[in-house]
């Protein structure tokens, strides 16, 4: 499978990806907003888009439908449930759906709700395995709720379901926000060595040759995912001093996540 991440840099600082065969040059295109680019990217690359889909429903990813599907003819994939907020949808996703790309490029569906209730990830059938994951997961954070979503809910995707992918796993998210979540990690936990070292790198890194994280490393750098960290949780209890000694994961994540709300 052949990746290109395309750097927008719009003020949403928005990802868009093109997904490859390597043997047909047939191409996915991942929630274009930014058409032009991504018709240019494909162009040069000498691929075709075949395919569009959008990951969830809202406007800063799938506002480049239109113009892509008028240039390509590409067909439409969304999640089933979004048929009500997504225009033209031609195929709807459900949980273990599959999606081909050429001959070469199998991509398997995830319905991970949370950011919205009709958001869909997905991950490559491939020797390294890699994710494409929207507005569920960011290089170290976690979508807002803000907009038709539920913390709940994304808590149970991180926890049913990217927590239990392989460490090896790339990840692809739908925007730059790595620095600000970093700082949110050293907020939360400020002896956190790894995403403390991690941010003087990225802070000065060009997103257009961003750095691609693996779920290993944000094991260690995503707030969201140390849950159950003892330093995690005592500086909680600094603010919240009715704690539990030893809270449930998921009251932890929710409290995480109305504090990054905020933050």
């Amino acid at each position: 499978m052949l990746v290109e991440q395309v750097w927008t840099g719009n003020a949403g600082r928005n990802f868009n990806y093109l997904l490859a065969c390597e043997e047909t040059g047939e191409a996915l295109a991942i929630d274009p907003l930014d058409h032009e680019k991504c018709l240019a990217a494909a162009r040069a690359k000498g691929w075709t888009i075949r395919q569009l889909l959008n990951t969830h429903e809202h406007r800063d990813h799938t506002g480049g439908n239109e113009p892509m599907i008028a240039a390509t003819g590409a067909s439409l994939l969304a999640h089933e449930k979004a048929k009500d907020t997504i225009r033209g949808i031609d195929r709807g996703l459900k949980a273990g759906d599959v999606i081909t790309v050429g001959r070469t490029v199998e991509l398997l569906c995830l319905d991970t709700p949370g950011h919205t209730m009709s958001h869909i990830c997905l991950l490559s059938k491939s020797e390294r395995p890699a994710l494409f994951c929207g507005d569920t997961l960011f290089n170290a954070g976690a979508g807002n709720c803000h907009n038709g979503g539920r913390s709940e809910a994304l808590y149970n995707t991180f926890a049913q379901q990217l927590a239990k992918l392989p460490g090896e796993t790339l990840v692809y998210p739908g925007h730059d926000y790595i620095a600000r979540n970093l700082a949110f990690t050293l907020d939360r936990e400020p002896g956190n060595a790894k995403a403390r070292n991690l941010l003087s790198e990225v802070e000065r890194q060009d997103p257009a040759q961003a750095l691609v994280t693996t779920l290993a490393l944000e094991r260690e750098i995503n707030t969201f995912f140390r849950v159950s960290s003892p330093s995690v949780i005592a500086r909680l209890r600094e603010a919240f001093p009715d704690l539990p000694p030893e809270p449930d994961p998921k009251t932890v994540f929710l409290i995480l996540r109305e504090l990054r709300n905020r933050w």
